[in-house]
């Protein structure tokens, strides 16, 4: 099963949470530390520019962050 984005709160609730930018960027961070990727969330807090975008068009195209949330292996 996919892992749901914010804090595993339904999709409808999520895109709302992402559409608003200060709970995009908080929730953000705290998405990507959870998921082990603790420089990614540094980056979100000082490109939070790039990354509101990018996290909210993944979490409608998605239903999930899947872009800028885990480096490639």
């Amino acid at each position: 099963m996919a892992q749901k984005a914010y804090l595993g709160l339904e999709w409808i609730i999520s895109v709302i949470l992402a559409i608003i930018p200060i709970t995009n960027i908080v929730l953000g961070i705290i998405t990507r530390v959870q998921r082990n990727q603790p420089v990614l969330a540094i980056l979100n807090f000082f490109l939070f520019f790039i990354f509101y975008w990018v996290d909210l068009i993944s979490m409608i195209v998605n239903k999930d962050l899947k872009w800028l949330v885990e480096f490639p292996r």
